[in-house]
């Protein structure tokens, strides 16, 4: 009598020798399917499911010993399949891209800053929020801070300054003396500054593509060795901005809207490089649009150029430096300033004029020595000049008719001018014009009296090249005449521009 469940049993072995002998002699596994595919040895296939390879942290799949090569794992942290290579003794990215950031964090509206930026509050001691440096922090909506941000050389950024937004409803949003970049964001300050940055000429602050609005301060920034802020629009804000002791401030196409108040921006102490160029300041009622009042010192170069300043302020859109400016102008000459609504004040537009003019009948002598040609010698007398821009008029005891040039680039200026003079005695004569005590010879002219008490008139004409501090004066010269000869001069005038 036949056993039957051993029977069952027998033919269930068969089965699995004839599955295990196919799989040896054809070297393919299927899942999924049973017709693996001829050039692979594993073929998984389905429409509904994948394939899960192991996952792991950075640290976990870096802590695994002697990895055998090409063994793949998926990094959570990263986010990224990698393969170890044993040829470099490296884990490689499987991926053809750009390696993803690993110092990079996005805070969310929705997100609990005491939770997600627990770190950074405790580096802040509880009382601020230290950022990682060299860390980008994405904001991703309307976040309100409850303690200010120490920025610490870090990356603060937004995808639209619109939409992503930091506020601060007490209290400073920037604190520290700390550098870092700022960008693509709005703030608000309801009630303390956007900044309150004070560190060394080694950090570096950029702050660019961003809107500052209705804040009771923008602040302050002191001490760094940038500060570059491009693309700014101010609104509503009710103070401005003051930058102390900066080695090198650029402002960039900033927008100060005419619903700000105060002043929008002050410049205090000593720099090395300003320049301010393109945007707009409307300014109106009592508002400032830029204060240079506490005479800051520039070492190196300002420009303040094709800035549009408007508005109802009737006062002046500037307020102007106190000491070292000109009449009806707001800046030294460390400055050159071309802006509409302003007026204009370069080295290229330097100008200077004298006028010695006496009363008819009298005049300033001017004598020679007894040779001829005689010494060259400068002419006397007293004069007035009524333009003065970037020159001085030098007033030596009696005799205030020198040009100085206060400039700080070199230019060649164009000098023209006249002078009337009275002979003694038949003779000629050569005046000249004279820079930095010496007759420019080449520039000379020459007049003849022909009778006693002749009146001589000669224009004066010359190009010169001028460095500052250099200065230009009228000299003269007796050719031939009466050995104790000497010139009355009435009148005189020299342009230079």
């Amino acid at each position: 009598m036949i056993n039957k469940p051993a029977l069952r049993n027998h033919k269930m072995f068969l089965v699995f020798l004839f599955l295990l002998f196919g799989f040896i002699a054809n070297a393919q596994v299927g899942i999924g399917t049973i017709t693996p595919n001829s050039s692979s040895i594993l073929d998984v296939t389905s429409t509904t499911q994948g394939l899960l390879t192991p996952r792991m942290t950075t640290a976990q799949r870096t802590a695994i010993t002697t990895p055998a090569d090409g063994l793949i794992v998926y990094d959570t942290d990263l986010k990224v399949f990698y393969y170890y290579s044993a040829g470099s003794t490296s884990w490689m990215p499987l991926s053809s891209g750009v390696q993803g950031r690993i110092n990079f964090k996005r805070i969310k509206s929705t997100d609990n800053l005491a939770t997600i930026l627990a770190d950074e509050l405790a580096a802040g001691g509880g009382s601020k929020y230290l950022l990682n440096s060299s860390t980008l922090y994405e904001i991703n909506g309307n976040v309100t801070f409850n303690f200010p941000i120490d920025l610490n050389n870090a990356y603060l950024q937004g995808v639209d300054s619109n939409q992503d937004v930091i506020i601060r409803s007490s209290g400073n949003i920037f604190e520290g003396a700390n550098g870092g970049t700022i960008k693509g964001l709005t703030f608000l300050a309801t009630a303390g500054n956007v900044f309150n940055l004070s560190g060394a000429a080694t950090q570096n602050l950029i702050f660019r593509d961003c809107i500052v609005a209705n804040s009771n301060s923008v602040g302050s920034i002191s001490g760094f060795g940038l500060v570059f802020l491009s693309i700014i629009q101010f609104s509503g804000n009710t103070n401005g901005i003051t930058y102390n002791n900066i080695t090198q401030l650029l402002l960039s196409n900033l927008g100060w809207f005419s619903n700000n108040s105060g002043t929008y921006e002050k410049l205090t102490g000593t720099f090395t490089l300003v320049e301010k160029q393109g945007g707009f300041s409307q300014v109106n009622g009592t508002a400032i649009g830029f204060d240079v009042s506490s005479n800051p010192t520039i070492s190196g170069d300002a420009v303040l150029e094709t800035v549009v300043f408007t508005g109802t302020n009737t006062s002046g859109y500037v307020k102007p430096y106190t000491a070292g400016t000109y009449s009806g102008y707001n800046f030294t000459n460390s400055w050159n300033v071309r802006c509409s609504g302003i007026p204009t004040e370069t080295d290229a537009s330097s100008v200077a004029d004298f006028t010695m003019d006496y009363p008819v009948g009298s005049g300033a002598s001017t004598s020679f020595n007894t040779s001829n040609p005689s010494n060259i010698v400068k002419v006397n007398g007293n004069s007035t000049s009524y333009n003065l821009f970037r020159f001085s008029l030098d007033a030596p005891t009696n005799n205030n008719n020198r040009l100085r040039y206060m400039g700080k680039k070199k230019r060649i200026f164009q000098v023209t001018g006249s002078i009337s003079f009275q002979v003694s005695s038949v003779g000629t004569y050569i005046i000249y014009i004279a820079k930095n005590g010496t007759a420019l010879t080449q520039n000379k002219i020459y007049g003849r009296g022909v009778a006693i008490n002749d009146i001589i008139v000669l224009p004066l004409n010359a190009s010169v090249e001028l460095l500052t501090n250099d200065y230009l004066e009228v000299y003269a010269q007796r050719f031939t005449g009466g050995i104790t000869d000497a010139i009355i001069v009435p009148n005189m005038t020299l342009t230079v521009k």
